[in-house]
């Protein structure tokens, strides 16, 4: 392990690509209409209604993965995570995804913010301890680095509805 010095710092790198990312998104989806969110961003893709759905639904799922909580809004998995855009469900208003975005964020930043590095390290509740023992790669932090990178490819997917 490295020193407490060399792991603080990392954590900050990690947590501060994470905010700017939130930041990111959350700044495009306030510039973007309700018009151009509806829109697909390529023909036969995605809309950006489902993508920020999607980003909501796979924050949301941090907060029992990483063992902090359960989910704020269980019925949007089944709608942006386990289900396709158009398979005609009825989608929340984009009004109502920006409170849930803002609910989901505010929820995970208290919990890293919270969070000691030791507990950062730590396995995350998809793993075994057993497992956990041999791959301890397999830790919350590694997790928030994974979803970072998740949440800024379908950002850059959606600056294509500008």
């Amino acid at each position: 392990m490295m020193e407490t010095n060399n792991t603080g710092l990392l954590i900050k790198m990690v947590r501060t690509a994470w905010d700017a990312q939130n930041n990111e998104l959350t700044k495009l989806i306030n510039t973007l209409t309700e018009e151009q969110l509806a829109r697909e961003i390529a023909p036969g893709r995605n809309t950006g209604v489902y993508l920020l759905g999607h980003l909501i639904a796979v924050s949301d799922a941090l907060l029992p993965l990483l063992g902090w909580g359960e989910l704020l809004y269980p019925e949007m998995e089944e709608l942006f995570i386990k289900t396709p855009d158009k398979s005609g469900q009825t989608f929340p208003t984009v009004g109502e995804l920006k409170l849930r975005l803002e609910a989901v964020n505010a929820k995970l930043n208290a919990q890293l913010d919270a969070a000691t590095a030791e507990e950062l390290l730590d396995r995350h509740m998809a793993v075994k301890p057993e497992d956990f023992a041999t791959q301890p790669h397999r830790n919350k932090l590694n997790v928030i680095i994974s979803r970072t990178v998740h949440m800024a490819n379908h950002i850059g997917q959606m600056l294509l509805l500008k």
